[in-house]
């Protein structure tokens, strides 16, 4: 499940993962960036993976044409998490998300936020 948080404004969203995030995520998540869009030409994404475990299989799909489809409009990506893994993979995902992606550990929560503003 994406919960998006309340701290999302003007070009920024953000989202909090819980659980195992299915293509049904992507969907509203999709309306989101869209919507934003409408205003904004590019914009700022945050994704907060502490309580994620990972995507159903459903997903891949949705998040390979999320990626494919925004990755020119998304200036900034936040990945906010606390496992090896995910810092790993925020360096991979680089130039297929976003023009420019950063890892946060949990503990600079805010300087991800703080970042996305700059």
């Amino acid at each position: 499940m994406l919960e998006k948080l309340s701290q999302s404004s003007g070009n920024i969203l953000g989202y909090k993962a819980i659980g195992k995030i299915a293509k049904d995520d992507y969907t509203a998540l999709t309306a989101d960036v869209e919507a934003l869009l409408q205003q904004e030409d590019e914009l700022c994404l945050l994704l907060d993976l502490e309580e994620a475990e990972g995507a159903k299989i459903d997903a891949w799909g949705a998040d390979f044409k999320f990626g494919r489809e925004y990755r020119k409009k998304i200036a900034k990506l936040a990945i906010v998490g606390d496992k090896k893994r995910q810092e790993w993979m925020t360096a991979l995902i680089d130039s297929f998300y976003a023009r420019e992606a950063e890892f946060f550990a949990v503990e600079a929560r805010e300087a991800a936020w703080e970042w996305l503003q700059s």
